[in-house]
């Protein structure tokens, strides 16, 4: 049950574009793997031991009047299971996920070397530095968060994964919703039943 509930969560949230400026980012997360297979696989980046996972954070920057300081506020976030880095791959997310007028920001990642056939315009950042810490804010909060939140499932199988990246979404997504936020999802749930019935 709690797992088509999460896919109904997914759903919702395939409905809508993230428009605007856009932060997109990968993170590698922890999955569960065989206690027999775990010494033959490698450790660190691009580990057979962890997923691939595109993060995207729609933002927008925020100027104090009086102090002139900078700040971005974020709105929605979409997180997508991925198999590898390829450009192809980045391509085909950005194609579907992200409205070809925004603004994209990224790392200065080789698989996002030219995107110029899926977005108006891609600002490419170094993310160790002051800039790129302010243009990937809100991806970088989200992979962390998202990395705490999974432990609590004590590994997770790759198969499911998309499943619990919904889960997490739908509710960073609707973070201020409160109270509402369970009856607005009894409301997706049966709005494909609406649907069929006319």
């Amino acid at each position: 049950m709690y797992h088509k509930i999460r896919v109904v969560m997914g759903k919702r949230d395939d409905r809508y574009t993230l428009e605007d400026m856009v932060e997109y980012d990968e993170a590698f997360v922890g999955k569960a793997t065989k206690a027999k297979d775990k010494n033959k696989l490698k450790r660190g980046r691009g580990s057979q031991r962890q997923a691939k996972v595109a993060v995207m954070a729609e933002s927008t920057v925020l100027e104090d009047l009086k102090s002139g300081k900078l700040s971005k506020s974020c709105s929605y976030f979409k997180m997508k299971k991925i198999k590898n880095l390829e450009a192809k791959t980045a391509d085909a997310l950005i194609k579907e996920y992200i409205d070809k007028n925004s603004v994209l920001q990224t790392d200065m990642s080789t698989t996002l070397s030219d995107l110029s056939d899926c977005i108006e315009v891609h600002v490419k950042v170094i993310s160790g530095t002051e800039e790129g810490r302010f243009n990937l804010k809100w991806v970088h909060i989200a992979i962390s968060n998202l990395k705490k939140h999974l432990h609590t499932y004590h590994m997770i199988t790759e198969r499911m994964m998309q499943n619990y990246l919904d889960e997490f979404c739908y509710k960073l997504n609707r973070r201020y919703f409160g109270q509402k936020l369970f009856d607005r999802l009894i409301i997706a749930s049966i709005y494909p039943y609406w649907q069929d019935c006319g």
